[in-house]
Formats: structure tokens, sequence, C-alpha cells
């Protein structure tokens, strides 16, 4: 039997109360994830031309 891969389904966005920003994830074999991105850490993204 092959390996299992897990594919990362977006369950949505939250927002911590120290302000940043949640991503929630699962897969189908229902493993779940979740990403932490600090909202101070740094400049905000341009996009090109602007």
């Amino acid at each position: 039997m092959g390996d299992h891969v897990h594919v990362r389904l977006s369950q949505g966005l939250s927002v911590s109360a120290d302000g940043e920003l949640i991503e929630h994830s699962r897969c189908r074999c229902g493993a779940t994830f979740t990403k932490v991105f600090d909202a101070d850490g740094g400049e905000p993204e341009r996009l090109p031309g602007s």
C-alpha cells in the first residue's frame, strides 16, 4: 500500500486575542493543522505596481 500524503483543506481563519491570524485546516484522514501568523512580524505586503 502507498504512503499517505496529507491534503490540507481549509477550515477557516480566526484572530487570537493577541492579534495573530490563525489558519485552521484538516486532512480527510482526520488530522488537523493550525498555522499562526504574527501580525507584527514586519512590513505589510504590497501588490506589484502599488
